[in-house]
C-alpha cells in the first residue's frame, strides 16, 4: 500500500475539509480547551475564501474554515514554510473572520470567539516546545485576557511523541501528520486502532486519487522543494548584498550604523526579489494564487500584479 503525505495541500483539504467528524476530532485535540464543556460537538463548513465587503478590501483564503453550534469559528492552515509575514497574515485572517460576524446595528455581545490553528512544517522559534498559544493579555499587573481571538502555532518538526504522554489524541494526530508520507508502506498499528485516525489514513491511500490529482500532488512538492532552495539562495545573496551596501553606506554615515542599516536593506531586498521571481514562475506554471501565497509568503495582491 502506498500513501500520500497528509501535509500536502491536496490531501490536507481532502481529509479535514471533507469530513466533519475528522475535523471535529482534530480541532478538539489541537485546541487548548480547558474543560469538556468547551469541546466541539458539531460544525458546519464555511467558505474558506473571505471576500471583503468593498472592492477596495483585501481577499483572504484559509485551508479549512468552519463554525460550531455556538457560533465559534475555526480557521485551519497547513503552512509548508515559515515566512516573516505569516503571523501578520494569520492575524489579518482571524480578525476578518471576527469582525464579519456582525451586521450594521448588531450588538457586540453577539460576537463569538475565533480560533486560528496553524500547523507549520518548519521551525521559527528558539525554544524546544512545539506548541505555541497566543492570546491578548494584559502584561503588567492583572494578566487579564481579552477574549475573542486565539492563535495556535504548531512547529511540526519539533514534535517528538516520546516526550508527550498527555493528550493522547493530540499525539495521535501529530503522529499522523509527521510519520506518514509517500515513502510509507505500513502505518503503525496503534494509529490504525483509533477509528478517526484509521479513517484519515484511508483517505491518504494512493488508489483513492485520480492520475490528474497525483500529478498535481507531485508538482506541489517539486514547487515546495524548488522554493526552499531558491529562498535559501536568496538569503545568502541578500546577506552578501547587505554586506556590500553596508560597507558603502558606512563610509558615509559611520561604519557601525551603515553596516547595520545597509545589511538589513540589502538582505530584505535580495530576499524579496528572489521571492518575486519564484512567484512569477509558479504563476506561469498555473499554480493557484493561494498556493503561491503559502509557499512564498508574498501577498495575493503582489502575486496578481506579476
Amino acid at each position: 500500500m502506498r500513501y500520500l503525505d497528509p501535509k500536502a495541500d491536496l490531501t490536507f483539504k481532502k481529509v479535514f475539509g471533507g469530513h466533519i467528524d475528522l475535523v471535529i476530532s482534530f480541532l478538539n485535540a489541537m485546541l487548548p480547551f480547558e474543560s469538556p464543556d468547551e469541546e466541539i460537538t458539531e460544525v458546519q463548513y464555511l467558505n474558506p475564501e473571505m471576500v471583503p465587503n468593498t472592492p477596495f478590501g483585501k481577499d483572504s483564503i484559509v485551508d479549512v474554515r468552519c463554525r460550531d453550534g455556538r457560533g465559534r469559528q475555526f480557521l485551519v492552515e497547513m503552512q509548508m514554510m515559515w515566512t516573516s509575514a505569516y503571523k501578520q497574515r494569520v492575524l489579518f485572517n482571524a480578525s476578518k473572520a471576527y469582525v464579519s460576524q456582525l451586521g450594521k446595528g448588531c450588538d457586540y455581545d453577539l460576537l463569538q470567539p475565533v480560533y486560528s490553528l496553524n500547523l507549520v512544517n518548519d521551525t521559527f522559534s528558539e525554544g524546544e516546545g512545539y506548541y505555541h498559544d497566543y492570546r491578548i493579555v494584559e502584561d503588567a499587573e492583572t494578566k487579564e485576557v481579552i477574549e475573542g481571538l486565539r492563535f495556535i502555532f504548531i512547529e511540526l518538526p519539533k514534535f517528538t511523541p516520546k516526550r508527550y504522554s498527555d493528550k493522547k489524541m493530540q499525539v495521535l494526530w501529530l503522529r499522523y501528520l509527521t510519520e506518514i508520507d509517500e515513502h510509507t508502506r505500513e502505518v503503525s498499528q496503534d494509529l490504525l486502532e483509533n477509528p478517526q485516525i484509521s479513517k484519515a489514513v484511508t483517505e491518504l491511500e494512493e488508489s483513492a486519487f485520480t492520475e490528474e490529482q497525483l500529478l498535481g500532488y507531485e508538482k506541489f512538492w517539486d514547487i515546495v522543494s524548488t522554493a526552499k532552495t531558491n529562498i535559501s539562495s536568496a538569503l545568502r545573496d541578500g546577506h552578501e548584498r547587505g554586506m556590500k551596501q553596508g560597507l558603502k553606506q558606512g563610509l558615509k554615515q559611520g561604519m557601525e550604523q551603515g553596516m547595520k542599516q545597509g545589511m538589513e536593506i540589502g538582505i530584505q531586498k535580495g530576499i524579496q526579489e528572489e521571492r518575486l521571481k519564484i512567484a512569477a514562475g509558479m504563476k506561469s506554471a498555473g499554480m493557484s494564487i493561494e498556493t503561491i501565497v503559502q509557499i512564498t509568503g508574498l501577498t495575493a495582491d503582489a502575486i496578481t500584479a506579476l
